[in-house]
Formats: structure tokens, sequence, C-alpha cells
């Protein structure tokens, strides 16, 4: 006979796989018959899009391409620097076991490195790395049996417990578009290198929707039409809105962007300005902490009872945290001598991660990509590291924790000093998202098969073994565990140790319970 059972739901958003993998991106470009011939490269730079990401039988299959900006020197007595931008396309795809097309999944990429190289005056060669990271997850509704109404006699194990119960899920893309105007006396040429990162997130949740806010930070260097270098920064507002039912500002929201496209056109040169266009795609995971009494196992010593148990894996604790890591240190630049510096790429990567008791450690070094004129025009490229580490403490079993660790440059400060010291100045943003994994065992289908076969015994005694509980003593001899404390004389059920004496009872039979 069915036995009656109450449920409640938990939606569950699992992490199916994680997967690292480095590709190569390559890739020649014909100089336009705009432009001088090509004597050497300074620098390549490039910003990494991501337009489509799918989820296959087994892979997911990612599409975009690097925004790739060349700085040079030109074979031409009238022109010293110049500028190349280009589009890399890429399309690879990532082996991932047990990924299949229902599934989703985020994708993370890093610019570990670019290079052009000069093939001959009118055509280079280019070659970058990206370290491309996959995480896929599976969606699931589980139905908990949390309650089991008319059980007289079933002995239930039943647990408390907090998780994280996903609400829902969302994306938007975005188009933020502005003009960022430069010094009256530029009249701009041509753009010569551009950064352009994500920063400044930030959430609202109301009336079933997510606001999101955030900025994308742009620096541009160009060339004017009197070969002068300028840089120009500016912030341009990334808002939108993704709709998700249910939502609470109780609830917790991971989001995600993606640069997808970026557009950069200088308007005419009597406007002073640049056309900026960036889709973003934004994505929404919320979460609500939800408390559930979760039947761990059961048993009735007077009948023989059948259910289904399987294991499931789901989030809880699931916390974030930012803070400002500021570093102060010099570096030394050889030969810097009337060289000053005209921009400097910083680059912060973690590269370990520790986990230790209530502590974890990043260790991580920045990477800083210094641009050099002199009054000639003469440019030159130094590239130096800082190492740094930051810790996260006061957290309770530390090593159980899985994080996700977000740098953003928020202030970045050169001055030079005698001798090619430069004093480095800057604040980093360290926002770390973290939860941790529970496997739950999950019961269903309750049925009773019968009366359980009686033993001719009225008490026993036995022997605790390692790994034994007060549950699996009393299942195990069809006794309860309140009638074991009581006739042994235990005040708390939690604590018994091996070698212990123990005094079984016999389980006096009650009436049947109430079957369905």
């Amino acid at each position: 006979m069915v036995v009656e059972t109450i449920k409640e739901s938990l939606s569950v958003n699992k992490l199916v796989a994680t997967k690292s993998e480095l590709i190569l991106v390559e890739g020649d470009m014909i100089v336009p018959d705009s432009k001088p011939d090509i004597l050497n490269t300074i620098c390549t730079s490039g910003v990494v899009c991501i337009y489509k990401k799918e989820v296959l039988e087994g892979k997911v299959r990612i599409d975009g391409n690097i925004n790739t900006y060349i700085m040079y020197m030109a074979d031409d007595e009238n022109d010293k620097v110049r500028g190349l931008t280009t589009t890399l396309d890429f399309s690879e795809n990532i082996q991932v076991a047990n990924a299949s097309e229902e599934m989703n999944c985020r994708v993370s990429t890093k610019l570990k490195s670019i290079e052009a190289k000069v093939i001959n005056g009118r055509k280079v060669g280019i070659k970058a790395a990206i370290e491309i990271e996959v995480k896929v997850y599976s969606n699931e509704d589980v139905a908990i049996v949390n309650n089991i109404p008319n059980a007289d006699g079933i002995q239930i194990l039943q647990e408390n417990l907090t998780v994280n119960s996903l609400v829902g899920m969302g994306d938007n893309k975005i188009f933020a578009k502005d003009t960022i105007n430069i010094k009256t006396e530029d009249n701009l040429a041509e753009i010569l290198k551009a950064n352009i990162n994500i920063a400044n997130k930030d959430i609202k949740i109301s009336y079933n929707k997510i606001l999101t806010k955030s900025d994308a930070e742009i620096k541009i260097m160009y060339l004017t039409e009197d070969n002068r270098i300028g840089t120009v920064m500016a912030k341009v507002p990334v808002v939108g809105f993704i709709d998700i039912s249910d939502v609470t500002e109780e609830n917790i929201c991971d989001v995600d962007y993606e640069i997808r496209n970026i557009v950069l056109k200088p308007n005419s040169v009597e406007e002073h300005s640049i056309y900026v266009e960036i889709e973003v795609g934004v994505m929404a995971c919320v979460y609500e902490e939800k408390e559930i009494s979760l039947i761990q196992d059961l048993y009735s010593p007077s009948e023989n009872l059948e259910f289904n148990q399987r294991n499931i894996t789901t989030m809880t604790d699931k916390r974030s945290n930012k803070d400002t890591l500021q570093i102060r240190e010099k570096v030394t630049l050889d030969g810097m001598g009337d060289r000053s510096i005209i921009d400097v790429e910083v680059i912060p990567r973690i590269e370990k991660e520790h986990k230790k008791d209530n502590r974890i450690i990043f260790e991580g070094e920045l990477e800083l990509n210094f641009i050099l004129s002199n009054n000639d025009l003469q440019v030159e490229t130094r590239t130096t590291k800082i190492p740094f580490d930051y810790s996260v403490d006061n957290l309770e079993n530390g090593e159980e924790i899985s994080t996700n660790m977000e740098i953003q440059v928020l202030n970045q400060d050169f001055i030079v000093q005698d001798g090619g010291v430069v004093t480095c100045n800057i604040d980093l943003e360290m926002a770390m998202n973290s939860y941790r994994t529970s496997n739950l065992n999950v019961i269903d289908e309750i049925a009773t098969n019968g009366e359980r076969e009686e033993e001719d015994y009225s008490i026993i005694m036995y022997i605790v073994k390692k790994g034994d509980s007060l549950w699996k003593i009393a299942k195990a001899f069809g006794s309860t565990v309140e009638d074991i404390a009581r006739t042994n004389g235990i005040e708390d059920e939690n604590v018994i140790y091996p070698g212990q004496k123990l005094f079984i009872p016999h389980y006096t039979k009650v009436p049947s319970m109430t079957n369905v």
C-alpha cells in the first residue's frame, strides 16, 4: 500500500562540469592602401567578444571575435606612429563530459597574450591565446518528502536544512551608445588602441524585474593629424531590465556580463569626438534561501517499508563579498631617459588559490604594460609584473567553499622618479562569490509490504561498533531511538562510542498505521 506523504518543491541549479582550455586564434591582416608600410610593430592589444554560446551533446560551442589594435612604426619619413584595427573571428568546441542540450552554461574569457609579427611591409600575422572557462549547469525541480501524516509507529530521521533554491533565470541584450569628446585642439586621425571593461556592477530588484546597472569603462589612445598621441577615458552607462517572475529583494542574484560587439568610429574632425557602441549580454540567476525539513531515513518496527532513495546536489550558504586591495610598489624601467609614460595597461590575474581551515588565500600578479614616448614621438613598450596576495578570513570550513573571484582595477596612478623608478599606486576591487555544495538524500514513493518479521526476544545486549549511531542500531533491531536511550540512560542521543554496551529493548507493536 502506498503511504500518504506531503512534499515540497526544491529547484536545483546543479554545476555539472567545469572545463578550462587555452585556445589559439590566428589570422593575417593586409595593410589598407591608405596606410603606410609597416617597419615594425610597437604593441598589440585586443578585446574578446563572445556573441554566441550553445550547449550541445558532450560539448559547448563558442563563437566570438577579438577586436584587435596594432600600433606600428611606419616605413615612411612623414609618419612615425600609425595604427591598424581588425577583427579575428573564432569558433571553438569545448569538449565537456555529461553536457546536453537542455543545460545552460556560463563562459568567462581572458586574453592571455596577443602579438603581431611583420610578414612584409603590407602584411602582418596575428596570434592570440585566449583562456576560456566553461561552467555547465542543469536545472531540476525536485519533490522532497517532508512529512508523513498518520505515521503512527513509523520512525523518521528528519533534518532541518537551509539551501539555495533557484527562483529563476533570465537574460537581456543591452546596447550602450555614447559620444566621447576629445580635446578641442586635437584633430583625430585614427584610433591606436582601446581597452574596454565592465565595472561598477549593481542590481536592484522590484516588480518581478531585475534592474542591472554598470559602466563600460573605455580608454582610447589616438593619433592626431599633427602626429601627437592623446588618450581619453570615459564611462558609458550599461542599464537594462531582466524579467524574472517571483523575485524579491531578499533573493540572491548572480549576474554575468559578456561584451558581444564593439563599434568605435571617429566622427568628423570638426566634432572632436568618437562614437562608441557596445553590445553587452547580461545573464541573471536568482536564488532564495529556503528552509526545508528533509526526511533522511525511515523504518517501521512493525511493518516492512519500501521506498526509493536518490542523491541530489544543491547549493547552500551563497555569499558575496567586496573589498579593496591597495598595492603600493616601485618598479624600475630600464632606459627611460627622456621618455614619459603615455599609457599603462594593468592586467590582474589570480595564479593560485589556497584553502585552509577558515581562510582562503589568493596569489596573483599584476602585469603592467607601459607605453613610453620621447619628444621625437619615438614610442616604445616595457612590461613588468608585481606579485600580490589577498586573503579572506573568518570562514567556517573554508576548505569546503567553492569560490569565484573577479578583480577590477578601480584606480591607478604612476609617478616617474629618477633612474627610471616608477611608483605604482593601484587599487583593486576584489569581488568574491562563494557557496558550498550539499548532497541531499531524497526519499519518495513510500509503500508498506506486509508485517515485519518479529524476533523472539525481550531485550538484547549490543556492543557499539565504529560508525554506529542510535538510529542505525534501532533500525537494525526494529526498536526505537527513544526506547534505547531511555533503557540505557543516554542523555544525548547523538553521543555513543565504540565498545559501549547497549541494552536493546523489544519494540511493542502498536495498531497499524493508516494507509491509502
